[in-house]
């Protein structure tokens, strides 16, 4: 599986007018054949720092979503809205038991 970890700093103005972009993206992306979870959210204690979090069936997968036509407009609505800073971190994982309550 791979895991994307993906932090947007922007501002609440910049992530008010992505809003309907961001549903889109997320329903297409879900939509996707490998994609097991894509998900956007606004840090509770700074509004101005949208996560963006996936999990992939494989690299291949990923690298077909990038291709997606929703993708290129996800990207569009996001250069009009232009963040100060993106940072992505890629894992492979592999899902564990988790410990015993």
């Amino acid at each position: 599986m791979i895991v994307v970890n993906a932090v947007m700093e922007t501002n609440a103005t910049n992530i008010e007018s992505m809003k309907a972009a961001i549903l889109v993206m997320e329903q297409a992306s879900l939509a996707e054949e490998g994609c097991y979870d894509y998900t956007f959210s606004v840090e509770l204690n700074n509004p101005d720092i949208l996560r963006i979090t996936e999990r992939w069936e494989s690299m291949a997968a990923l690298e077909a979503h990038f291709q997606t036509p929703h993708m290129a407009t996800f990207r569009a609505v996001m250069a009009e809205n232009r963040p100060d800073n993106v940072t992505a971190n890629f894992y492979e994982a592999v899902e564990v038991t988790p410990p015993a309550r």
